[in-house]
């Protein structure tokens, strides 16, 4: 049985883990010891040395996952295995022109999704551009977008930093946006509504039942709404 025992050191033992456990939290959550903040060596978290920040991007690339706010509005990395189930739970069976016509999802949602849609891979600064998220434009462009990847219609596929004179990189890294469907393509297309939500549900629910066997099952499901 697998148990959630991880040490992070380089980029390699992110991408190990994401491949191995499939579900790895970037931050603290309501579950302890359930996030790479606590088990990750000191000079590679938020230090002068490339750490698990600059690390992002590469991670997503290299373990081929979904990365976004999943989990209590915080970043998770989510194995390409995984995936296609939490998002079908998170979705209720839905995609998202089925969520708006049902009337489940409002109209300022339905803007910045198919703004995501169309132009992925877009960077959150374009994609404010084009959709006048500005300070005298359209507000709520950060509670849309993470509502957004909270339902699993939207993530983001890397980070792009800026480069100065000397083509050295600086900055946090700027987001890059997509879609499920963009991202991973016939993979996730083919498999995202094969089950029943509440059978993608029990599924997720069971794994991290494996990744945590000390933590109450009600704490696995309220982390998961």
């Amino acid at each position: 049985m697998d148990k959630f025992d991880l040490y992070i050191e380089t980029k390699q033992d992110l991408v190990d883990a994401v491949r191995r456990f499939g579900f790895v939290p970037l931050f603290r959550n309501s579950i302890p010891g359930f996030s790479v903040a606590e088990h990750v060596a000191p000079r590679a978290w938020f230090t002068d040395e490339a750490g698990v920040w600059e690390w992002k991007g590469p991670v997503i690339r290299e373990a081929g996952c979904a990365y976004g706010k999943f989990f209590e509005n915080k970043a998770v990395f989510i194995s390409r295995e995984w995936f296609p189930d939490f998002a079908n739970f998170r979705r209720d069976g839905y995609d998202f022109d089925a969520r708006f016509d049902d009337g489940l999802a409002p109209y300022r949602d339905k803007i910045l999704y198919e703004l995501i849609d169309a132009n992925a891979p877009i960077l959150s600064k374009g994609l404010k551009v084009i959709g006048n998220y500005r300070k005298d434009g359209v507000k709520g462009f950060d509670a849309t977008v993470t509502r957004l990847q909270k339902q699993c219609y939207v993530l983001i596929d890397d980070f792009i930093y800026e480069t100065d004179k000397h083509g050295r990189p600086y900055g946090w890294g700027v987001a890059e946006y997509s879609t499920p469907e963009r991202f991973f393509g016939a993979e996730f297309t083919e498999k995202v509504y094969a089950r029943t939500p509440e059978e993608s549900r029990e599924r997720v629910v069971r794994r991290l039942r494996e990744l945590l066997p000390e933590t109450d099952e009600n704490k696995i499901r309220k982390l998961l709404k």
